[in-house]
C-alpha cells in the first residue's frame, strides 16, 4: 500500500483542536470546523472577545452539529414544568449543569448572555457545580431558545430523563453547618464564663457569682446537647433497635453521662461540672463529621439508566412528526430515530437501515445490523440513515431497566461496607459497658459513696473520641488527596473497601480500551493512487462509523463519481467508479457461501473486524480494525499480577484474545462474549469464594457488575458525563496509576489502626 502521506496541520483559535479534518480561515485566523468559526463570529458581533483574551482556546469544540428539531421536546409544557425553577407573567429562572463548563473564560462568557441574546434578563455561574442560573423575559425567548443559544456557544446543558422525572437533589451539609454553629457559639462563650475557674480566682467561685456562671453554662449547652448532639443519640437509638451496635453508642453514652453528671453538680452545688467539656467534644465531634460528609458536587455515583436516556424522541401519528416525552410513549407508539439518537424502549424495525452500536449496553464494540421486524433493545444507538420503530415495551419495562430492577441495585450502599471503625466498636463498647459495671459493683462494696463518680468517670474517659475523630479525618483527607488526582471516592467507607482488595475484574471495552482510538490498519497488496481515491469516494457515501474510519485512513480525494451505488446494511458497499466496480465489505458480503464462524476455529483472526476490498472480483487485501489500548496497562497488569487476582470480562469476541494474552500473561482468566447478566453472575460467584473483589468497567453493561462487587470503579473520558453507578469514578487519564491509588488507601488504613493503638 502508498504511504499515506501527514497532514500539516494546524491549531484551532477557538477550541485549540488540531485541525485535522478540514482548516478554515477568518480574519487571518484558522479554525477546525465551521462550528468554532461561527461562535468567533457571534462574539466579535457582540464586541466580546475578551473571551479569547482572559484564557488562551478557551472554546469548546463545535464540531458536533445542532440538529434543527434537537431541543423540540422542550416546548412540552409538561417537560418545562420539571425544568425550570420560577415562572410568573413576565420571567422565568431555570439553572442548568453544564458539564463542559472548565475555565474563568467560560464564567465570563457564560454570564456576559445578556448581551448576545436579547431577553435574557440575567445568568450566573456556580463553577463549582458546573451550573448555570438563567433568567429570561417569556414574552422575548423561550426555554428552547435559551438552551439553542447555550448548545451553538458549545455549552450544551445535560438535560436527561433522570433530570425530568427527579428534582435535582444537592448533598449539601446546611444541617451539620447549623449544628457546628450552635455547638461552636456555645463552646466559646462557656469557655468565656469559666475563665474565673480555670485561673483559679477566689473572688468568683467563692461567691454567687460561681452558682450563677453554673446556671449559665447549664443553659448554654442544653442547645448542644438537644440539638448539636441529636444525631448520634437516633443513630445509637437506630442501631441498637437493629441489634447493632455503632461507634454512635459508646458516644451518645459519654455524651450523655457528661452532661447528667455536669448538671447534677451544678444543681446539688457540689462542683461546677463539665459542660465545656461536653461543647467542645460535640464540637470538635462534628467538625469530624462535616470534613467526612463533604464530597464531591459535581459528580453523581448513583446514576441508573435514566441519566443516559434522552428526554424526548420524534413520534410519528397520522403520518405527522411530533416531539413527544420519552415517559409518554406507550405499546404500539411510532417513533422516528435519527444517525447517533438513543432507542428509549424495546420496538421493531419498521422501515429503514438499524445499524445499532450496543456497546454501552452489552460491550459488544461492533455496531449490529438489524432488519425490519426485528426486535431492537432500548439503550442502543443508531448509526447511519433515519429509521422508524415500533414501541413494544413501555421504558420501564424494557430490557435494560429489567437489569436496574436486579436486587443489586436495591442494596444499601452501606449495608455493604463494614469499616474498622463500626468493627472495633462493637467490642470497644461491650468492654467499656463491662468496665464500668465492675467499677460500679467493686465501689458498691468498698465505699457506695463513691459509685456515680467511678461509673461515670470511665464512661467520660473512655469516650472513643479519638476514634471517632481520627477515622473521618484520616479518610477525608485521602479522598481529597485522590480526588486533586481525579480519582473520585463516593463514601469514605469505600476507602477501606478498597484497601481490602485482593481481586480485581477489569472490563475490556472502554475500561482498557480508549473508545474513539481504534486503528485501520491495511492489510495486503498495495493500491495506487487512482485506486484509494477510488475506494475513498465510495466509502464517502456512507455514513457507517467504518466507513469513515477508512476514508480518513486513505487519505486520498474522494471527488470521483460513483454511480449504481448500493449499500446493504450490515453487510457493505458497491459502486462503479471510472468504469470499475468496487465493494467494500464484510467476510460474508465478499465471500458470501463461506462460513466465517466455522473457519475462524482454524483461524480466530477472522473474527476481527475487517472490511475486505473487492475490485474487478479480485480481492487485493483488507482493513482491520484494531482497539487501542490505555498507555501503561502493560505496566499496570505487571504491577497488580503479584498482589491480587485477575479476571478480564468482555461482551466481544475473541479475534483479540492473543493480544490480551500478552498484556495479562496465560494465568489471568479472560472471558469473552459476556452478557451483563453473566458478568453480575460471575462478581457473584467470586464473592461467594470470600473474595474481596473491585470490578473496573465503563457502560450500562457492566452496571449491574459494578453494584455486586465489594467496590466498583465507573472509568469515564469525562467525569461529567455519564456514567454507571458506582463507588468510584476515575478519569481514564489516570488509569495507569490505579495501583497507586490502592496503595495509598492501604497506608490510609494503617495509619488509622495504628491511631487506634496509640
Amino acid at each position: 500500500m502508498g504511504k499515506v502521506l501527514d497532514q500539516k496541520t494546524s491549531t484551532c483559535y477557538h477550541c485549540g483542536e488540531l485541525c485535522e479534518d478540514e482548516t478554515l480561515n477568518f480574519n487571518s485566523l484558522t479554525f477546525c470546523c465551521n462550528g468554532c468559526k461561527s461562535v468567533y463570529e457571534l462574539l466579535t458581533e457582540n464586541n466580546l472577545c475578551d473571551y479569547y483574551s482572559i484564557d488562551n482556546t478557551p472554546g469548546i469544540n463545535q464540531k458536533k452539529p445542532i440538529l434543527n428539531n434537537q431541543f423540540n421536546y422542550l416546548d412540552d409544557e409538561q417537560v418545562q414544568q420539571k425544568l425550570i425553577s420560577y415562572r410568573d407573567k413576565e420571567i422565568t429562572k431555570v439553572t442548568f449543569f453544564v458539564p463542559v463548563m472548565h475555565c474563568s473564560s467560560c464564567i465570563w462568557l457564560l454570564e456576559s448572555l445578556y448581551k448576545i441574546k436579547k431577553g435574557i434578563a440575567l445568568s450566573k455561574v456556580n463553577f463549582l457545580k458546573k451550573e448555570v442560573s438563567i433568567t429570561y423575559f417569556n414574552e422575548q425567548l423561550s426555554l428552547r431558545e435559551v438552551v439553542e443559544l447555550l448548545t451553538s456557544l458549545g455549552y450544551e446543558p445535560a438535560i436527561n430523563l433522570s433530570n425530568i422525572e427527579d428534582e435535582i437533589k444537592h448533598k449539601d451539609s446546611k444541617k451539620i453547618l447549623y449544628q457546628m454553629g450552635v455547638a461552636g457559639f456555645c463552646f466559646g462563650n462557656i469557655m468565656l464564663i469559666s475563665f474565673p475557674e480555670y485561673f483559679g480566682l477566689d473572688a468568683f467561685t467563692q461567691s454567687s457569682f460561681s452558682k450563677l456562671f453554673g446556671y449559665l453554662n447549664m443553659a448554654l449547652s442544653l442547645p448542644v446537647f438537644l440539638y448539636s448532639s441529636r444525631d448520634y443519640f437516633i443513630n445509637a437509638f437506630k442501631g441498637l433497635r437493629k441489634k447493632h451496635i455503632s461507634i454512635d453508642v459508646p458516644l451518645a453514652l459519654g455524651i450523655l453521662v457528661l452532661f447528667v453528671r455536669s448538671a447534677f453538680e451544678v444543681i446539688s452545688e457540689t462542683g461546677i461540672g463539665y459542660f465545656d467539656t461536653h461543647a467542645g467534644l460535640v464540637f470538635f465531634l462534628l467538625i469530624g463529621k462535616w470534613f467526612q460528609q463533604k464530597t464531591f458536587d459535581t459528580l453523581s455515583f448513583e446514576r441508573d439508566y435514566k441519566s443516559y436516556f434522552p428526554v424526548a424522541v420524534t413520534a410519528v401519528k397520522n403520518g405527522i412528526e411530533a416531539t413527544v416525552p420519552v415517559t409518554n410513549l406507550k405499546v404500539g407508539d411510532r417513533i422516528i430515530i435519527r444517525n447517533n439518537e438513543l432507542i428509549p424502549a424495546d420496538a421493531i424495525l419498521l422501515q429503514g437501515s438499524a445499524s445499532i452500536d450496543f456497546s454501552f449496553v452489552t460491550g459488544e464494540s461492533n455496531p449490529v445490523s438489524k432488519v425490519a421486524g426485528e426486535i431492537i433493545y432500548a439503550g442502543g444507538r443508531q448509526v447511519g440513515s433515519t429509521i422508524e420503530l415500533e414501541i413494544t415495551k413501555n421504558v420501564s419495562q424494557s430490557y435494560l431497566t429489567q437489569l436496574w430492577n436486579s436486587e443489586h441495585f436495591s442494596k444499601d450502599a452501606q449495608s455493604r461496607i463494614q469499616t474498622f471503625q463500626q468493627t472495633v466498636s462493637k467490642y470497644f463498647t461491650l468492654a467499656l459497658l463491662l468496665i464500668a459495671t465492675s467499677a460500679g459493683i467493686y465501689w458498691s462494696i468498698v465505699n457506695p459513696a463513691l459509685i456515680w463518680g467511678a461509673v461515670t468517670a470511665v464512661l467520660i474517659i473512655a469516650c472513643p473520641c479519638a476514634l471517632a475523630l481520627s477515622s473521618p479525618f484520616a479518610l477525608g483527607t485521602a479522598m481529597r488527596i485522590l480526588g486533586r488526582h481525579k480519582f473520585y471516592i463516593k463514601s469514605p467507607e469505600v476507602v477501606e473497601q478498597i484497601a481490602k482488595t485482593n481481586t480485581i475484574v477489569f472490563d475490556k471495552t472502554g475500561t482498557i480500551t480508549q473508545p474513539d482510538e481504534a486503528h485501520i490498519t491495511y492489510i495486503g497488496d498495495a493500491l495506487s493512487p487512482k485506486t484509494r481515491e477510488a475506494v475513498a469516494a465510495l466509502a464517502a457515501n456512507s455514513v457507517h462509523p467504518l466507513s469513515k474510519k477508512i476514508k480518513k485512513h486513505l487519505n486520498a480525494p474522494s471527488n470521483e463519481q460513483v454511480i449504481a451505488y448500493e449499500e446493504i446494511n450490515g453487510k457493505g458497499l458497491s459502486g462503479i467508479i471510472n468504469g470499475t466496480t468496487i465493494k467494500l465489505g464484510s467476510f460474508d458480503f465478499i465471500f458470501p457461501g463461506q462460513d466465517a464462524v466455522k473457519m475462524s476455529a482454524e483461524n480466530p483472526d477472522l473474527l476481527a473486524t475487517r472490511v475486505y476490498i473487492e475490485i474487478d472480483g479480485r480481492v487485493p487485501g483488507f482493513f482491520q480494525l484494531q482497539h487501542a489500548y490505555r498507555n501503561g496497562l502493560r505496566e499496570l497488569i505487571a504491577a497488580l499480577k503479584p498482589h491480587y487476582d485477575l479476571h478480564l470480562l468482555s461482551g466481544d469476541n475473541e479475534s483479540e484474545k492473543h493480544k490480551l494474552a500478552d498484556f495479562f500473561g496465560n494465568s489471568v482468566q479472560l472471558h469473552f462474549r459476556q452478557s451483563p447478566s453473566n458478568k453480575l453472575h460471575y462478581i457473584e460467584q467470586l464473592r461467594a469464594q470470600n473474595k474481596q473483589v473491585m470490578m473496573l468497567g465503563d457502560g450500562l453493561n457492566d452496571a449491574g457488575a459494578l453494584k455486586a462487587a465489594h467496590t466498583g470503579v465507573s472509568i469515564t473520558e469525562n467525569t461529567a458525563h455519564f456514567s454507571p453507578s458506582s463507588d468510584v469514578i476515575m478519569d481514564a487519564c489516570k488509569f495507569e496509576k490505579m495501583f497507586n491509588f490502592i496503595r495509598f488507601s492501604k497506608d490510609t488504613v494503617k495509619v488509622i489502626h495504628l491511631s487506634f493503638v496509640i
